[in-house]
């Protein structure tokens, strides 16, 4: 009996007095906010962002430093000579140093359709850890649920313990006063036993389950977390809502962005010039001195004619849109058959529940008149212990099919898009 009461002092603290209470709500936003997942989005951000001040530098003006020094087989020679000039043949070690700037003044909107496809770029990166985020709401019911399944386990365990206990100190007496077997008593003792260890395994499947949420959550869930079974209100709405059909637009909007892009390729682009130097010769190939020189300008570079390239580019990016089409159709069609199974479970459950309350009724009038059999020695322990099995397992069973119910629902709203 110390054995007994021990065992149910030392797990009742789990269920009565839990210092820790979470929620089914508080693990999804748990999940989405610690999963090293998560911390992708800023990161993205922060990449896009650089790239997109990369591109915006473009227009700032380039510097360029060059210098060379160089000796050369053979210079310009005049065939006749000039009467009455002095002009020296250019020498063949050559010596320059310039400074050149180049300042883009036009080229198409091409900038700006590459930072606009960067935004587009973004904003479909962010929204696939989303679609990640989404997913790992499965992984967390089926851990949630299964911590919840213990936890009532675990209570009809101790109720039966508990009962098992009283029984036990009846058919004591009996013995004592010679009205019972002393067999009656053994068989008690012994399921007294096993039950200790079906709540033995029982509480180290839990614990394994609670450590799985908590490397998901980022967060220390120690045995003493009551999980509460969540409220869930299943709509009749079958429209989807899930976060991959977002993802489906943005994949469109960005390939149709760099539609754009190629289109601006090929735009005329107009640059400013300006050069400084000293060098021998100078611009004046005809004075060996070193002389200092400058020149400024426009030049303007526009690719008239490339093969068909452009075309074909906007040809594959079409190809692509029409890809991410038939991946959005096959979603749908998934999901349409996802929800339809997922609602055929909640129905089957609920069936399912209303006769467990019609079991049970009966099972608890047969162990009435069961117990009152025992403690009048008119049945024996073995069969005592039959009928309480019988109604334990019925209680089981119920809380089973409560959870199943609940996890259906659970499921039901994530693939619908309810939790979105």
């Amino acid at each position: 009996m110390k054995r007994l009461l021990f065992i149910l002092f030392g797990l009742a603290p789990l269920f009565v007095s839990a210092q820790q209470v979470l929620t089914l709500e508080e693990c999804y936003a748990r999940a989405e906010k610690n999963y090293p997942l998560a911390r992708q989005t800023g990161l993205f951000e922060e990449k896009i962002n650089s790239e997109i001040k990369i591109l915006e530098k473009e227009r700032l003006p380039k510097l360029d430093l060059n210098a060379q020094a160089t000796y050369q087989s053979d210079v310009i020679e005049f065939p006749l000579q000039i009467p009455n000039s002095n002009i020296e043949l250019p020498n063949k070690d050559q010596y320059r140093a310039t400074l050149d700037a180049n300042q883009l003044i036009y080229n198409g909107g091409n900038i700006a359709a590459n930072k606009k496809m960067k935004t587009a770029e973004l904003e479909t990166q962010q929204q696939q850890i989303e679609v990640s985020l989404y997913t790992l709401k499965s992984r967390i019911n089926q851990n949630y649920f299964s911590i919840l399944l213990f936890q009532e386990q675990q209570k009809l365990l101790l109720s039966k313990l508990e009962e098992l206990g009283a029984r036990l100190k009846e058919v004591k007496s009996g013995v004592k006063y010679g009205a019972v077997l002393p067999a009656s008593e053994q068989v008690l003792k012994a399921e007294i036993l096993k039950l200790e260890q079906q709540l033995s395994q029982t509480n180290f499947d839990r614990k394994k389950a609670l450590d799985n949420l908590s490397l998901l959550l980022s967060l220390n869930i120690d045995s003493k977390t009551t999980l509460l079974n969540p409220e869930i209100l299943v709509s009749s709405e079958t429209v989807s809502q899930r976060p991959e059909l977002k993802f489906f637009e943005l994949q469109q909007t960005q390939l149709e962005t760099s539609k754009e892009v190629i289109s601006k390729g090929n735009y005329p682009k107009i640059m400013g010039f300006a050069q400084v130097g000293y060098g021998n010769p100078g611009l004046n190939m005809l004075d060996n001195s070193f002389q200092d020189f400058y020149m400024f300008g426009l030049k303007l570079n526009w690719n008239i004619f490339d093969w068909g390239k452009t075309k074909e580019k906007k040809q594959s990016v079409d190809i692509s849109k029409d890809i991410v089409s038939t991946e959005k159709e096959t979603f749908l069609l998934n999901n349409e058959m996802q929800q339809k199974e997922a609602k055929n479970d909640i129905n089957k459950y609920e069936e399912m529940l209303l006769k467990d309350i019609e079991i049970i009724g009966l099972r608890e009038k047969v162990l009435r008149s069961t117990t009152s059999q025992l403690q009048n020695g008119a049945i024996t322990s073995s069969e005592y212990i039959t009928e309480l099995n019988n109604l334990y397992e019925a209680r089981i069973d119920q809380q089973l099919h409560d959870v199943q119910l609940a996890l259906a629902k659970a499921n039901y709203r994530i693939i619908n898009g309810g939790f979105n």
